[in-house]
């Protein structure tokens, strides 16, 4: 079978869930037994996200090989389980930039660059992923981010355009909608969706089926409204309700036929309708789970989408734990010694949260301060786990003035400080550490038995400083102990207190691999124990 293409592309409004129409698309495709790759192309003029502000563009994602991408990728893989790569992750700015290298090293042979045909033809060649090596895959589906109309988008929408006509029935284009309620009519209004459409049909482009975002039911008449003026078969027209819960709607989507309509439009043959167990054995537990537990999320970005992956792996460790878990997001700008012990009460878990820069340190310190002396388990990660070792250093080592070289280029105890191969970096765009890396876990240790006694490890790190060396015998002698290290070169990558009941940090970021049908070990064994730490306090 040649591979088929689906492009998802958005109207009327942004954040209307692309990425998660686009991801249950994949898990719909995969439960039929097709092998599926999503990939995301952005129209901003970054070369990655690696550099924004996580207010403005939420958490960065980063893949297995590297590449600092979007949230929506996260999205993709805890839905998939498939693994991206710097190939499902593409920007303007990327695509500007190969295009221009190209023309500077002379490979257009003098002519005029343009948009059309060059920037263009750079989209196709990315979206049909006919360079990508390795891979044999049915279907490419491909989310384009921001709204029709935006001026940034118009390359995009034109490859779209070209692709259609040259793919056939091998493509197919799904557009999704915002159909709003207005109270005060008490009606539900079409025309956006309308307009919406029209302006899609003015690029060339015929939308085959359109997935409307609504908070209210839509009845088969307003459907069948909508089929009719935007020339769309009326089984072609989807809606998207709210659900309880975002794993809700690959379910939602297959019920109301949106993987059939797909394989109908393609012309391949739609067959039984998969029964998706596993997945719907994971909705049973998820609606089984009623009792809370509830944990703090210490950090300085107060956004919901800045720390969506570690968010996302709490909420399915919980389930798989049997349990709800309601999380609490604690500013770190705002803690003190005076009022941390307010800010945590009822907090049966804390997680210290990643990040970087000076501001909000001085809150993770105290907040790691207060989970160790009062032993509430605890979860650093990357920054967070370097907070945690400059809390011990301070006031259990003794060394008051201890801090990364980060923070403070002069402390005499930097007992984080800079990669060696990080220190003669000036530019700041995907220069870290990033990518999955080989870890061993000490035998015996607590996070040895959160991995199932696994010795080697892969994880994903995106950081600038480590552990430094230097103090780790000392460390070690006061009773945190490295129980994880990269063998290559010798990189602590995993804290831990074994005297306390869960109290463990870690310089990668573990909840990159946490998935739906997957949930990370680590996240597993923090729950459990703040379960058990919620039980003795009750």
């Amino acid at each position: 079978m040649d591979t088929k293409y689906i492009f998802i592309t958005g109207g009327v409004v942004s954040s209307l869930g692309k990425g998660i129409i686009s991801a249950s698309i994949g898990k719909l495709l995969q439960a039929r037994g097709f092998k599926v790759t999503i990939q995301k192309f952005d129209p901003y003029i970054n070369i990655d996200p690696g550099t924004l502000n996580p207010y403005e563009h939420g958490e960065c994602y980063v893949t297995t090989d590297g590449m600092e991408t979007d949230l929506d990728l996260g999205h993709y893989e805890r839905f998939t389980g498939i693994h991206t790569t710097k190939d499902n992750s593409i920007t303007t700015g990327r695509i500007y930039k190969t295009v221009i290298d190209r023309e500077r090293r002379g490979d257009y042979l003098g002519k005029t660059i343009q948009v059309v045909p060059h920037i263009t033809d750079e989209i196709k060649r990315r979206m049909l992923r006919r360079d990508v090596e390795g891979e044999e895959l049915d279907f490419v589906i491909t989310e384009v981010g921001g709204t029709i109309g935006d001026i940034e988008s118009a390359p995009f929408m034109e490859a779209i355009r070209q692709m259609r006509w040259q793919l056939g029935r091998d493509a197919v284009c799904v557009h999704l909608t915002y159909v709003p309620y207005l109270k005060a009519a008490g009606e539900l209004k079409t025309k956006p969706t309308q307009h919406s459409v029209k302006e899609l049909q003015g690029m060339g482009i015929q939308p085959d089926i359109l997935v409307l975002r609504t908070e209210r039911h839509l009845d088969d008449a307003l459907r069948m409204k909508v089929a009719s003026f935007c020339n769309v078969d009326l089984e072609c027209v989807i809606q998207s309700e709210d659900m309880p819960s975002i794993y809700e709607v690959p379910v939602n989507m297959q019920r109301q036929g949106l993987d059939a309509a797909i394989m109908r439009k393609i012309g391949i043959p739609v067959g039984e309708t998969p029964a998706m167990k596993s997945w719907h054995d994971f909705l049973e537990k998820q609606k089984a789970a009623t009792q809370e537990v509830q944990v703090a999320l210490v950090g300085k970005y107060d956004l919901q989408d800045a720390y969506k992956s570690i968010r996302e792996s709490l909420s399915l460790a919980g389930i798989y734990d049997e349990v709800k878990v309601r999380i609490n997001f604690i500013n770190s700008e705002g803690i003190t010694k005076e009022n941390i012990g307010r800010q945590l009460a009822g907090m049966a878990g804390v997680v210290i949260c990643p990040g970087f820069g000076q501001r909000g340190i001085e809150g993770k310190i105290i907040a790691a301060g207060y989970a160790r002396t009062n032993d509430i388990p605890c979860f650093g990660i990357c920054l967070g786990m370097q907070m945690m070792v400059i809390e011990f250093a301070r006031n259990v080592l003794g060394l008051s003035d201890a801090d990364s070289s980060e923070m403070d280029p002069a402390t005499p105890h930097n007992v984080i400080d800079i990669m060696e191969e990080q220190k003669n970096i000036t530019q700041l765009g995907g220069t870290m550490r990033l990518g999955a890396y080989l870890c061993r876990i000490r035998s015996g240790s607590r996070t040895s038995e959160a991995y199932g006694g696994v010795e080697d490890i892969v994880e994903r790190h995106r950081h600038r400083y480590e552990f430094n060396n230097r103090f780790k015998e000392g460390f070690e002698s006061a009773g945190m102990q490295c129980v994880g290290v990269n063998p290559d070169n010798d990189l602590v990558e995993i804290v831990e207190i074994p005297a306390l009941r869960w109290y463990i940090g870690t310089q990668f970021h573990p909840e990159y691999s946490s998935t739906v049908l997957h949930p990370h070990p680590l996240f597993i064994s923090f729950i459990k124990a703040c379960i058990d730490y919620g039980t003795t306090q009750a």
